[in-house]
């Protein structure tokens, strides 16, 4: 606003006038991108075309005045991977097929230039980074065309053998495999298992493998994509195959017993060397190692049994008895000779097999009774029914029921009881009079005969008692206690003159051991002074004689050469093994101790090997300066004795000898 007003007075000279000033715009700001970098990704092997991105810039100036006329996109940096339209800014691929796998990553250098892109004009860059990503289309590849791998035949199911892996350069799920075993010898006894972490096909045992049945396996494991794109799936089959060739390795195991158990049989009361059965193991090992059999003791400590360490044979140490233990389960030991840590144990049931060796009795302790009453009495062909009997007998059944129940022999006609076979294992026994009194006799003992039905039959002869009671007019048992005898009140003078006699009898016998009883006993004993006997004199020390009893030093009697070290015994032992003779040894069970004794004595006479051995022996010895003197015998003669010996003159005719050796010494010299 703008208005003319007096210098001097300062009033306006005209109204106030309105003036409009226009900024005229050039071209001063450059254009500028919405973001100082880009990020974009494309999938590899995209057509040729594709949009990855659009960049956007602005301009500051006013486009009316042509300035800013519209922006113009270029690609500075990228060429010729992408491209970028001129009035938009969309980045598109450029090239077909960019593979991921050879370049995954892609710098883009955008400008946007101002005034239609004419010289002149002002411009703005931006960097965009384009990634590829993955697309499945690379199949799995093993990097050779067979691998090696071992087993011990020792390993177990579910133990590694060894591992694949095939590379696919793709990743993520792209780059998943998954590994089958699709042809081989070893499919039955080999599987595997993928390792997702690690892309790896693990080879592991399925089922044990034997080295000296087959000693090498040869598979074909396939590798494949688990996920496939259906774009690439005319690039090939998305899987590839292998070769895996498995050795087995020997290793030393156990022997194994031909059968996982066995059970045998064997009589009971057979005696001690039976031979019971046979169990039999191998070595499965190409080197065959002898095998020693042992019986586990925890299993028989009764030691029932023995075996041959060598072939396995099992045979008794005593008679067995079935009704005692009818079944023995032990257990058996197979070792490799060369190496005892290698061993198997195998369970045997051995079944004592019933003998008729036990005779039938009574089932229980019977017992009869039967009224004393004259009604009792049967009727002709009637008997009076007393008890009914059965039995038992140990054996098996085989050699047991049926029972025959019989009276002896000597007694089969007997006129007061008769027994009868129900055929049922049982017996009834029966009275064949009546009139039974206690007054004559209260109680019979039958004699019963039991027999049982094995073979050879066993029998046994039981005894039953039969009371005779009192009973009711109903034949109901009132008592069976014998009723005391009325006796005469006087006796008979015989009977009197009998029991004086057996008085005075005692009466003499009690004397006379009295007055034996008090005569004093000559002694059967001589007087002490009377006791003559030899005395057995232990000398404990060597000396000089009875006079000496301090024993000599032993160190004069040691080498002088010995003395700065030990010098041992050089036993000489036999290089060959002494066998002993069969039959010198006794029976175990033998109680004759001179035999005992004498056969010990010959074994060591005969047995080369028992000590001592010939050998070369050192012996301390006197010499050199020896403080001892000489203890020769070939001297004395010539020492000086101060002893006189004229006394033994006086000895007589037994002493004669020593008196002319040892005589005075003048009757010597004249005697020379």
């Amino acid at each position: 606003m703008a208005q003319a007003v007096d210098r001097d007075t300062n009033r306006p000279l005209e109204p106030p006038s309105e003036f409009i000033v226009k900024v005229q715009d050039i071209n001063d700001n450059p254009p500028e991108f919405l973001h100082e970098t880009y990020h974009a990704n494309v999938p590899e092997r995209s057509n040729v075309g594709t949009s990855v991105i659009q960049v956007t810039a602005s301009d500051a100036d006013d486009p009316t005045y042509g300035n800013s006329a519209k922006l113009v996109y270029s690609i500075l940096e990228g060429q010729p991977y992408f491209s970028v339209e001129a009035q938009t800014g969309i980045i598109r691929t450029a090239l077909p097929n960019m593979d991921r796998e050879a370049k995954e990553e892609y710098h883009v250098v955008i400008q946007a230039k101002d005034m239609g892109g004419h010289m002149g004009g002002l411009s703005g860059t931006t960097k965009v980074t384009i990634t590829l990503t993955d697309v499945n289309d690379n199949p799995p590849k093993f990097p050779q065309s067979v691998y090696q791998m071992s087993v011990s035949e020792a390993a177990v199911p579910g133990e590694e053998v060894g591992r694949v892996k095939a590379k696919d350069p793709d990743i993520g799920e792209n780059g998943l495999v998954t590994y089958n075993i699709v042809d081989g010898d070893g499919m039955e006894l080999f599987e595997i298992t993928t390792d997702y972490e690690t892309q790896e096909g693990v080879v592991k045992l399925k089922k044990p493998v034997d080295f000296e049945t087959k000693r090498a396996y040869s598979l074909k494991v396939e590798a494949a994509n688990v996920h496939i794109d259906p774009k690439f799936i005319s690039n090939g089959p998305f899987k590839d195959t292998v070769t895996v060739k498995i050795a087995v390795e020997d290793a030393d195991e156990p022997p194994m017993f031909l059968a996982p158990s066995y059970i045998h049989e064997v009589q009971e009361n057979a005696a001690a060397g039976t031979v019971v059965g046979r169990v039999h193991a191998k070595d499965p090992d190409a080197a065959n190692s002898p095998i020693r059999y042992s019986i586990d003791r925890h299993t028989d400590l009764d030691r029932f049994f023995t075996i041959n360490p060598e072939d396995g044979f099992i045979k008794t140490t005593k008679p067995l008895d079935r009704e005692e233990t009818a079944w023995l389960n032990i257990s058996v030991f197979a070792a490799e000779i060369h190496n005892r840590h290698q061993e198997a144990k195998v369970p045997v049931a051995i079944r004592v097999l019933d003998v008729n060796d036990n005779a039938p009795k009574f089932a229980a302790p019977y017992e009869g009774f039967i009224c004393e009453s004259d009604q009792t009495k049967p009727l002709s062909n009637q008997v009076i029914p007393i008890v009914t009997i059965s039995a038992d007998d140990k054996d098996d059944t085989a050699n047991g029921p049926r029972f025959i129940f019989s009276l002896p022999p000597e007694i089969i006609h007997n006129p007061n009881f008769t027994v009868r076979d129900n055929r049922d294992n049982t017996a009834g026994v029966y009275a064949r009079r009546g009139g039974f009194s206690r007054q004559k006799q209260d109680l019979y003992l039958l004699p019963i005969v039991i027999s049982d039905g094995g073979i050879p039959p066993m029998s046994s002869t039981n005894t039953l008692s039969i009371k005779v009671c009192g009973c009711d007019v109903n034949g109901a048992l009132l008592s069976c206690n014998a009723e005391a005898y009325v006796l005469n009140a006087g006796l008979s003078t015989g009977a009197l003159i009998a029991i004086l006699a057996c008085i005075v009898i005692l009466l003499v016998i009690v004397v006379l051991f009295v007055t034996l009883r008090k005569q004093k006993k000559e002694p059967l004993i001589v007087f002490e002074e009377e006791d003559v006997r030899e005395n057995i004199i232990t000398y404990d020390d060597e000396g000089g004689g009875e006079e000496d009893t301090e024993a000599f030093d032993i160190a004069t009697l040691q080498n002088p050469d010995g003395i700065n070290g030990f010098i041992p015994r050089k036993d000489i032992k036999p290089e060959y093994q002494y066998m002993p003779r069969p039959g010198l040894r006794p029976a175990p069970n033998s109680v004759d101790v001179d035999d005992f004794i004498n056969t010990r004595i010959q074994e060591a006479d005969n047995d080369p090997t028992a000590p001592p051995y010939d050998s070369i022996q050192i012996y301390g010895y006197e010499g050199r300066g020896s403080v001892a003197g000489s203890l020769s015998s070939l001297e004395s003669a010539t020492t000086d004795s101060d002893l006189d010996y004229d006394y033994l003159q006086n000895w007589g005719p037994r002493f004669k000898k020593l008196a002319d050796l040892y005589g005075s010494k003048d009757t010597f010299d004249d005697d020379s």
